[in-house]
């Protein structure tokens, strides 16, 4: 009955809590906006590697993860072929890379971009471990081309050039054949090519050491018995990851700097005070202008104590309306920065954080009005 109460309030009376909903759902969005941004930068970042055909990746024994990982994240090449003893490994390639200069060749009136940019190489034969599931076929096909190579939507203006144009890598001419979505990198732009690519350009490298090793199993459902089996006959050369592990150490990783801490900490502090100040103070207002009907209810005999628990059911369900509007913004700003090339993620222990913030700045507000309820005396009906 008391529910039924409150609810009926909030729904007849919603635009006196209209402040309060856009409230919580500012202070929702603030946080997971600046969550999602972080994250995407992670998942940007490995893209190429997230998005493989692996089912475990071979880094170095001391990596906890692949951001700022260095060339510790690399092992020797000797160890590839150590990786198909275990029978359950089906193919290992190297993610190669490296780094290097890029001019583009800018036409009448255009400036010239000069920019050190990270590279990335796949295997473009259909079904290679180290070609991203997400890879069109156009992409793929395109990258078959020698010197042929691929960046992302958000490196165009960046690098200064557009689909088909021509420009120098390392001293050689290479084409943009390919445009990328979701693969963006806020630190260097980054360019994808083949392997056969790598090659003519010079920049394969004579180094004993490779890159990390994508590994692809018969049975995706056994990575983990194939990681820690790998794990055992490492002797410290070497450690194994799943896809997923290894992702979410990056996730940790980069979340865990101080900088991105002191933002995120921020934001939750700057969310909490706003949801509090304004929702406490719009409960406040409209339990104000109610307060006759809260006078009629005490006199018909309705308990202060139950009025009360009306104010805090009424306070929950405000923050329950401003859940709903945060998912909503949140999803727009999703669909905006996506439309972008821009990637965000969302962690579940975030989402849930944020949940069950809202709902303590909700309640907590509700309990701040309650000092209203005591003008709601009967005697005033006769006024």
């Amino acid at each position: 009955m008391i529910m039924s109460l409150a609810l009926a309030t909030l729904i007849y009376e919603w635009r006196r809590y209209t402040a309060a909903v856009v409230a919580l759902a500012f202070s929702g969005l603030l946080i997971l906006a600046e969550v999602g941004m972080f994250t995407g930068i992670v998942q940007g970042i490995t893209a190429t590697i997230d998005r493989s055909r692996a089912d475990i990746m071979i880094l170095g024994p001391k990596v906890n993860a692949m951001i700022d990982s260095g060339p510790g994240a690399g092992v020797p090449k000797r160890i590839a072929p150590l990786i198909y003893l275990n029978p359950q490994v089906v193919e290992v390639q190297p993610l190669s890379g490296n780094g290097a200069m890029w001019i583009n060749t800018p036409k009448p009136g255009e400036k010239r971009k000069n920019e050190f940019v990270q590279i990335w190489t796949v295997d473009p034969r259909p079904g290679s471990v180290s070609l991203p599931v997400d890879y069109p076929e156009s992409v793929r096909v395109a990258l078959l081309e020698p010197y042929a190579v691929a960046v992302d939507r958000t490196s165009l203006a960046r690098l200064g050039v557009k689909l088909g144009d021509t420009a120098s890598l390392a001293g050689h001419s290479v084409r943009l054949r390919a445009i990328l979505d979701g693969y963006p990198n806020i630190n260097q732009p980054t360019v994808v090519m083949s392997n056969d690519t790598l090659r003519m350009l010079g920049l394969e490298g004579n180094s004993p050491r490779t890159g990390p090793l994508l590994v692809r199993i018969k049975d995706p459902a056994k990575a983990i018995a194939v990681r820690d089996q790998l794990n055992a006959v490492s002797h410290g050369e070497y450690r194994a990851w799943t896809r997923s592990e290894l992702s979410k150490a990056n996730e940790n990783a980069i979340m865990s700097e101080q900088i991105i801490g002191v933002f995120l900490g921020f934001s939750v502090f700057l969310g909490f005070l706003i949801g509090i100040g304004i929702t406490s103070q719009t409960l406040r207002g409209a339990i104000l202008a109610s307060i006759k009907e809260f006078a009629s209810l005490r006199a018909l005999g309705v308990s202060m104590g139950s009025l009360r628990w009306i104010v805090i059911e009424l306070s929950f369900w405000v923050g329950m309306v401003g859940l709903g509007a945060t998912a909503l913004f949140t999803w727009g700003v999703y669909n905006l920065a996506k439309a972008g090339g821009v990637p965000m993620g969302f962690p579940m222990v975030w989402i849930l954080f944020v949940g069950i913030l809202l709902t303590v700045i909700s309640i907590f507000s509700g309990v701040l009005s309650l000092g209203v309820l005591k003008k709601s005396q009967p005697a005033d009906l006769l006024r």
